[in-house]
């Protein structure tokens, strides 16, 4: 069995990886900022 679908560009497999590690980026952005008790910025030494 040959699976030639396609994995790159506007594609439903990619936008739903897209979107879970967008979610998993947003949770350990959240979860850090939680345990530091600083935003992102100012860990960034932005602020």
């Amino acid at each position: 069995m040959e699976n030639n679908d396609v994995k790159f560009g506007f594609v439903k497999f990619a936008e739903t990886w897209n979107g879970r590690l967008a979610m998993l980026g947003f949770l350990i952005g959240v979860g850090t900022e939680l345990m530091t008790g600083q935003g992102i910025l100012s860990q960034l030494g932005l602020m």
